[in-house]
């Protein structure tokens, strides 16, 4: 503290008689404002006569032996740009983009082959060399091409600064665990009321066993802090065989009781804070301290692992946890 003096503040006197505002009707709140209209009406979209700009693209597509579908206006600022085939030989991604995730281009190449259908088409742009950089469909590009695909259709852009600036949305942010398990539980809810086939039949659908899981326990309790307990599922969690809504009933115990480990884990961060402990990876903590597997290698079995995280849970002890040890604990903070 510095050497300044502090004044208390004494408290303001009471007024006498009514104050000015007092009898007034409280004026209401100005209605939120509905965002304006932009854009374009869709039987403009196609509508005019192209720019020359484009009718030069339109004709370079065709010499590189590609086939123009339609130019058009992009509805929301209006620039025109042609939807075409292109030979696949001819499309690459940008020489600054990322690099590829094999896993991703294994998944989408499986998805396109079960579906047989490509239904997502990429955006390009013509260099000076005649070929067709696509800033945003490198995975989906080497998942044709794995799959002996001849042609690609694309939306071909006659600005090159497209190809930079669309890398921001390439950048957006991801789904986060909370998302992609409600996006896949809701995926499995609708499938099981007309499905009768295996849950392991659903594994490019679904991703990954452990989402099916966490799901059913985000959708019990919205506030669960799925990202501490996502690490030892994914590890232990496997496709069930059984049919799609009888998988589900299991999933269901089985998330029922990974909320009863959350609920001691919650015990067990109470008696912390009463310690003094303070720290946004204290459930992290515990459940590594809890977790069975955290130093085995190979596989285990889920149900049970969770129950000896649940018996570990309910007799977890706060006097024996030293300060340091929290200090150095990480991972993933409460969502």
């Amino acid at each position: 503290m510095s050497g300044r003096g502090h004044r208390k503040l004494s408290p303001a006197p009471a007024k006498n008689g009514p104050s000015k505002n007092e009898g007034k009707p409280r004026r209401k709140k100005k209605a939120e404002a509905e965002p304006r209209s932009r854009g374009i009406a869709p039987d403009a979209i196609g509508s005019g006569s192209p720019p020359a700009a484009i009718t030069r693209l339109a004709e370079a597509i065709e010499a590189d032996g590609g086939s123009v579908l339609a130019p058009y206006r992009d509805p929301l600022g209006g620039n025109w740009q042609i939807f075409a085939a292109l030979p696949i030989d001819l499309v690459e991604p940008t020489p600054y983009q990322r690099d590829l995730s094999k896993p991703h281009v294994e998944r989408l190449s499986v998805a396109m082959d079960k579906l047989g259908r490509y239904l997502d088409p990429m955006i390009v742009v013509r260099s000076d060399q005649g070929n067709y950089w696509t800033p945003n469909g490198n995975h989906r590009l080497a998942a044709l091409r794995q799959l002996g695909v001849k042609s690609v259709v694309a939306i071909v852009v006659p600005d090159m600064e497209v190809a930079h600036r669309i890398l921001l949305l390439n950048t957006e942010k991801a789904h986060n665990l909370r998302e992609r398990s409600l996006e896949v539980i809701r995926l499995a809810q609708l499938l099981a009321q007309s499905e009768t086939r295996p849950e392991k039949d659903y594994e490019i659908e679904f991703e990954e066993p452990a989402l099916l899981t966490l799901g059913l326990c985000y959708q019990e309790n919205g506030r669960f802090a799925g990202g501490a307990y996502h690490p030892i599922l994914r590890r232990v969690e496997q496709w069930e065989s059984s049919a799609l809504p009888k998988a589900l009933e299991t999933r269901r115990e089985r998330a029922a009781r990974v909320l009863e480990v959350d609920a001691a884990v919650s015990e067990a961060m109470k008696k912390l804070k009463e310690r003094g402990f303070e720290s946004p990876y204290l459930r992290p903590f515990v459940v590594a301290r809890i977790n069975p597997i955290r130093f085995k290698r190979g596989a285990a079995d889920v149900d049970e692992v969770i129950d000896t995280m649940l018996a570990s849970a309910r007799k977890f002890d706060a006097g024996r946890v030293r300060a340091d040890q929290v200090a150095k604990a990480g991972g993933a903070p409460e969502e």
